[in-house]
């Protein structure tokens, strides 16, 4: 199955944007979630789990600071990879001047889910693109 990014929705929030390209909910037989995530300059979010998946990151472009489980903080940057248990509170932040472009992962899928439930989350549709706006 072939997915076009300007086919699928955005997931908007205060600290960047989501396109899930995979999900159990909108590919047939899928089992696993893939996507890509933008995280704005200077915006990050909270720390959080997902208690039945597994996450993997793989840093696209871009450097900031993740936080996985009790260890400390670390630096991120383009080429890396950062896998998640599931049930571990994690965190990732944009320390750079550039998006913060990741792929993401979760497995089993269905965990994308819950983002829909936080606060400000906003979904455009297939060919819009989200505004944003200089705070400084």
């Amino acid at each position: 199955m072939h997915r076009r990014p300007d086919a699928l929705p955005t997931m908007i929030f205060d600290w960047g944007a989501i396109k899930w390209h995979v999900t159990p909910d909108a590919v047939p037989g899928a089992s696993s979630t893939f996507g890509e995530v933008i995280i704005n300059p200077t915006k990050g979010h909270e720390r959080h789990l997902h208690p039945d998946s597994d996450e993997v990151l793989y840093v696209i472009e871009g450097e900031g600071r993740q936080t996985v489980g009790d260890d400390p903080e670390f630096p991120v940057r383009a080429g890396e990879a950062i896998y998640i248990p599931k049930g571990t509170l994690h965190s990732t932040f944009n320390t750079g001047w550039r998006p913060l472009r990741i792929i993401a992962t979760y497995t089993p899928g269905g965990a994308e889910l819950a983002l829909r439930e936080l606060p400000g989350f906003v979904e455009l549709a297939p060919g819009a693109h989200p505004a944003w706006t200089a705070s400084l």
